[in-house]
């Protein structure tokens, strides 16, 4: 495929009468990690979930080149697109291992092999959820819940994984160990779309980048060069009076 793996033109959506995102258009290519930056409420979850069609949208929103029109959650998700939400979603009465299985739910309906491979692949990913797997889910620490939450998506096989807010509420050495898992995954051949507050994290894995504020796209390009943007410095990376290299 030549063109983009996914494609978003004009896309607008609203709460009622007040519009959250206006006009925004974005390209996710095959292989990228392409990041999304702003503040809190930019319109950056909003984004994420009008893609996955939680929320109705007005624009074009092409993956693989085909339009995802009104595609149901659960059509997109059987198309290889998978979100991990920012609250992560788990089911913490159920272990860490069944919490995976789940991920897998429609390919197991689909009587897909290869899954159990795929579950030990997710273990060497991620060590801890091995150690855990008989765990209840509830019981994790916060950076064991995102990785489970991230295990549980890679189940489903993504071609597009797309995370909210991943970093939120973590210690950084537990940040800088999960975005290594997406350049990890990049090199394996899953393309990443990474919504985050966190710029710097953001921007380091990353290879192109937009950024968002009040629902509308104000900077974009690559990955390196906003970083050394000097709005994005001083407003998203805290280096205010820094100079642009």
């Amino acid at each position: 495929m030549s063109g983009p793996l996914l494609s978003v033109r004009d896309l607008h959506v609203s709460y009622g009468k007040v519009e959250a995102l206006h006009g925004v258009s974005l390209e996710v290519r095959a292989g990228q990690i392409v990041s999304v930056i702003g503040p809190n409420g930019a319109g950056k979850s909003t984004l994420l979930g009008a893609l996955m069609g939680v929320l109705p949208a007005r624009g074009t929103v092409l993956y693989a080149g085909a339009p995802l029109g009104r595609l149901p959650t659960e059509a997109r998700v059987a198309h290889g697109v998978c979100l991990v939400p920012e609250r992560r979603e788990l089911f913490s009465s159920m272990s860490v291992e069944d919490n995976l299985k789940l991920g897998a739910f429609v390919r197991y309906q689909r009587r897909e092999r290869g899954i159990h491979a795929d579950l030990e692949r997710v273990y060497g990913i991620f060590p801890r959820m091995l150690e855990r797997r008989r765990q209840l889910a509830g019981t994790l620490s916060g950076g064991e819940q995102q990785m489970l939450a991230i295990g549980r998506a890679l189940m489903s096989k993504p071609r597009l994984l797309m995370l909210d807010e991943p970093s939120l509420g973590l210690a950084p050495i537990i940040v800088r160990e999960i975005f290594q898992v997406f350049a990890d995954l990049r090199a394996s051949g899953v393309t990443v779309l990474l919504v985050e507050q966190n710029a710097r994290a953001a921007l380091q894995v990353s290879d192109y980048g937009y950024v968002l504020e009040a629902g509308d796209l104000k900077l974009e390009g690559v990955s390196s060069e906003l970083a050394n943007d000097r709005k994005v410095m001083e407003t998203y990376l805290g280096l205010r009076g820094a100079a642009t290299g």
